[in-house]
Formats: structure tokens, C-alpha cells, sequence
């Protein structure tokens, strides 16, 4: 007689992996690279190394935290979403308790990194916890959810920032308005690979509030996120290699509006475009730490 193998259940670890979104480090390196812009710039392109590594773990905290709190809130539609049905908590292989478990470890993670900061970054960082927390449930709210997580983003810079220097100056403002513009240009190019199943379900989206204007939209949101780059370069006098950067970025962001005007894309062409701009990201982040040196 024939038997059919039983199929290994994935082990707990893994799922927890799944859980915090470890497998896949492209969204984990995107909310570090404006703590470490941030970071950089502040300590003229030599911070203390100490507090980069706890910038660092912080941000990986944070995200793990983030994406945990997320799948908590979305436990009851992930399973209608595609690219979300599998997730841990929406397939009901991991239980809520869990999820909730694992989402005050990150937390507190977060929080004993805090403490190791000067108290204008610390009382930034316990602000940013609401924004944090609301984020997920911003989508069933406010037609444009992503400038939510777009401002909790923003708190990296402030944070980071402020580690450094103690205080936030134009110059942290000009940072913090080029990385809000920035996450509301990539999010919402990750959110087009969703919007037929967030339309059915009732949920909000940047991308469907722009709806066929969501490439322009995009498209302006990296230009903004030029300008502010630039004016910065400008006020705090960095040098050539942060404006091959900017050359090099911009190419980069324009290359993927074009992309994005085509139509009938395959959704995958989303996601690839996210990606990029993590190496964006790190592009620019290597001309802000040799821009900041005179060659």
C-alpha cells in the first residue's frame, strides 16, 4: 500500500525569522539608511563608532517590532492578499500570543538601546512608538497610509541625528524632509503591486488615493527628494563625491519613472524597483561619508 509522506512543518525559529522579515533584508536595510545618513552627516563623516552600532541595532529592533505589529493588526486580511497570505500569523501558523510575545522582545530591545542615548534622542524615540504602533492602522483610516510610515521613518533621522549632535538643525529638517519624501515615492511603488487586492478589500493606499497619477506622484516625490538632498549638500559644504551621488541617484529615480509610466507591468517590477532603491540608498550614503571629507 502507498502512503503519501507528511510534510514538514516549518520549525518555530523560522517562522519567527519569517515573522520579523529577516528573509527578506532589503526593508530592514531601508529604514537603516537614513539613521545612517543621519548619523554621518551629523559626525562630519566620523561619528562614534559605539552609537552607529547601536543605530544600527536600533533600527533592526524597531523593524522587527514594526513588521510584527503589523501582521498583528492585518492578521484578518493578509490571507486576502496575495503577497501577504502566507505570512505567519495570517496562515495561523504562528498564534497571536506569539505575535505579541515577540513584539514586546523587539520593543524592549529598542528600548534598552535607547537609554544608551542623550534624552532630546531618547524622548524622540519613545514618540516615535505611537506612530509605530498606528501605522497599520492608518490604512483603514487615511487615504494616504504611507505618509504615516513615511513620518516614522522620518524618526530615524531626527533620532539619529540628534545622537550626535544633541539638537536638530535645519540641516536635520532638510534630512528628514528628502527621507519622507523618499519612503513616499519607494512605498508607493510597493504598494502598486497591491492595489487590485487592497481595492477589494477596503483598504488605503498613496497608491490608489493617486490612482493613474501614481508614477507622477512618484516621480515628483523623488524630485523632492533631490532638492532637499542638494539643499543640504549646499549648507552643510559637502564635496564632489555626495554630488556624483546625487547625479547618480537621480539617474537612478528617473530611470524608474519612465519604468513606471509603461503599463500592463508585471507586479514583480514593483517589488525589483524597491530593491533598487536600497542601493540607491547606500550610493548616496557612501557620497555623504566621502563627501564630508575635503578632497
Amino acid at each position: 500500500m502507498l502512503t503519501t509522506p507528511e510534510s514538514k512543518q516549518e520549525p518555530t525559529w523560522l517562522m519567527i525569522i519569517r515573522l520579523l522579515r529577516w528573509h527578506k533584508p532589503e526593508g530592514r536595510l531601508i529604514l537603516m539608511i537614513p539613521a545612517l545618513w543621519a548619523v554621518f552627516l551629523a559626525g562630519a563623516g566620523k561619528p562614534p563608532l559605539p552609537l552607529v552600532g547601536v543605530i544600527i541595532l536600533g533600527t533592526l529592533a524597531t523593524s522587527a517590532a514594526g513588521c510584527v505589529v503589523n501582521d498583528l493588526w492585518d492578521r484578518d486580511i493578509d490571507p486576502e492578499v496575495e503577497r501577504t497570505r502566507d505570512r505567519p500569523l495570517a496562515s495561523r501558523a504562528l498564534s497571536v500570543k506569539v505575535g505579541i510575545v515577540v513584539a514586546l522582545i523587539a520593543l524592549g530591545c529598542a528600548a534598552v538601546l535607547a537609554f544608551y542615548l542623550n534624552p532630546l534622542s531618547f524622548w524622540l524615540s519613545v514618540a516615535a512608538v505611537p506612530v509605530i504602533l498606528l501605522y497599520p492602522g492608518a490604512k483603514r483610516v487615511f487615504p494616504v497610509p504611507q505618509l504615516v510610515l513615511s513620518i516614522a521613518w522620518g524618526f530615524a533621522v531626527l533620532i539619529s541625528w540628534s545622537a550626535v549632535t544633541q539638537n536638530l538643525s535645519l540641516s536635520a529638517w532638510l534630512l528628514w524632509s528628502a527621507t519622507v519624501l523618499w519612503t513616499l515615492g519607494f512605498d508607493t511603488v510597493y504598494a502598486m503591486s497591491d492595489r487590485d487586492d487592497d481595492r477589494r478589500i477596503g483598504v488605503n493606499s498613496s497608491a490608489l488615493f493617486f490612482g493613474n497619477y501614481a508614477p507622477m506622484a512618484i516621480g515628483i516625490f523623488f524630485g523632492g527628494t533631490v532638492f532637499f538632498l542638494a539643499w543640504l549638500g549646499i549648507t552643510i559644504h559637502l564635496h564632489l563625491a555626495f554630488w556624483i551621488s546625487i547625479v547618480i541617484a537621480t539617474t537612478g529615480w528617473i530611470w524608474q519613472f519612465i519604468r513606471l509610466t509603461k503599463e500592463d507591468l508585471p507586479n514583480s517590477i514593483y517589488g525589483e524597483i524597491f530593491r533598487q532603491n536600497v542601493w540607491i540608498g547606500f550610493i548616496v550614503l557612501a557620497g555623504m561619508i566621502i563627501g564630508s571629507f575635503s578632497i
